[in-house]
């Protein structure tokens, strides 16, 4: 046990904590919105130990079997939990199928990484896969706010808090789509390429033993 996976650890601890504090059982509901800022910023951290771990296990060499595993699962479960609880949290920015469209998208990429894992190869996070995390974030901390508020008025200038939150869920769900189908086009590719590089080793390693066992003359 590193700090790397330390900190991956506490990213999974804070998703009880997340689901707890978006609960009606929440002991800071006010007329403030303690309860949309305490969730926002519990969220905020979480995504940040995302890129902090990942960084310093690259930079003190402590990549290990067990971050590998932890890594991703944090990931999936923290966002998972965060949409399905603001489906009952706040339906009319999130309704049930962004929900099972992001789980899905999930899902679908898990698999293929595993099943190029399997079959010795890896599929590197793309441009589209990053920024579809950053709109993700935008969107989780915009429709937990937007449950309070529709505008902040920040030295007089209005700030729509549900246009935000809107538009960043809409656009998560399509760079979703387009990064979903980025990764399964890199994976076809990758795939088939191992896969004749397989015949053709296979091809070789026969024609080699025809050879060998040829009767002589």
């Amino acid at each position: 046990m590193n700090l790397p996976n330390s900190i991956t650890l506490t990213r999974i601890a804070s998703v009880p904590l997340l689901i707890w504090a978006l609960s009606p059982k929440f002991p800071l509901q006010g007329f403030h919105g303690e309860q949309e800022l305490f969730a926002s910023a519990l969220f905020i951290l979480a995504s940040i130990t995302d890129g902090l771990d990942g960084y310093l296990a690259r930079k003190r060499g402590q990549i290990t079997t067990l971050g590998i595993l932890l890594d991703p699962l944090a990931d999936k479960l923290m966002v998972t939990a965060a949409y399905i609880v603001l489906v009952a949290y706040n339906p009319r920015i999130v309704p049930p199928w962004i929900a099972v469209l992001v789980i899905g998208r999930e899902f679908l990429v898990s698999g293929l990484r595993s099943i190029a894992s399997s079959e010795g190869f890896t599929i590197e996070a793309s441009e589209l896969g990053k920024l579809k995390t950053v709109i993700q974030i935008v969107s989780v901390v915009a429709a937990i706010l937007n449950h309070r508020w529709d505008y902040w008025n920040l030295w007089g200038f209005p700030i729509g808090v549900h246009l935000i939150a809107v538009t960043a869920i809409y656009w998560m769900s399509i760079v979703s789509i387009i990064s979903a189908v980025d990764y399964f086009v890199g994976f076809w590719k990758k795939i088939d390429r191992a896969s004749t590089g397989k015949r053709r080793r296979r091809s070789s390693i026969l024609s080699r033993k025809k050879r060998e066992i040829a009767p002589t003359v």
